[in-house]
């Protein structure tokens, strides 16, 4: 029970769910992200790492930025299948419409040099 409820309440911010929604169309970077959330990069940086600390996410260097995509292979049946069941939902939500709109025309070299 304790692992669900560390997942849950990872996905208890709105921040953390519209990541997961764009982490859905592509893997993306920490300044992508903030451009399209409208945050600070540290504060994405948190967000992500609780993401990742429950298995949602995962994490890949890719010269001198990393790539953020999400868990294909958690260990646990609770990520897996959440991420499964949360690909099927709020698609029609104007919020992750629009962060889907930006994530496509975002560029990590035109953000971050």
């Amino acid at each position: 029970m304790r692992e669900l409820s560390r997942i849950f309440k990872a996905l208890s911010d709105k921040n953390r769910i519209r990541i997961i929604k764009m982490l859905q169309c592509k893997p993306m970077c920490v300044c992508e992200l903030a451009e399209v959330l409208g945050l600070a990069m540290s504060t994405v940086s948190k967000h992500l790492t609780i993401l990742r600390d429950v298995e949602l996410i995962n994490d890949l260097k890719d010269g001198k930025w990393v790539d953020y995509s999400l868990s294909r292979s958690s260990r646990t049946v609770y990520a897996r299948e959440l991420l499964r069941s949360m690909s099927k939902w709020l698609n029609e939500d104007d919020a992750v419409k629009a962060d889907i709109r930006k994530a496509g025309k975002v560029s990590r070299k035109g953000i971050c040099g």
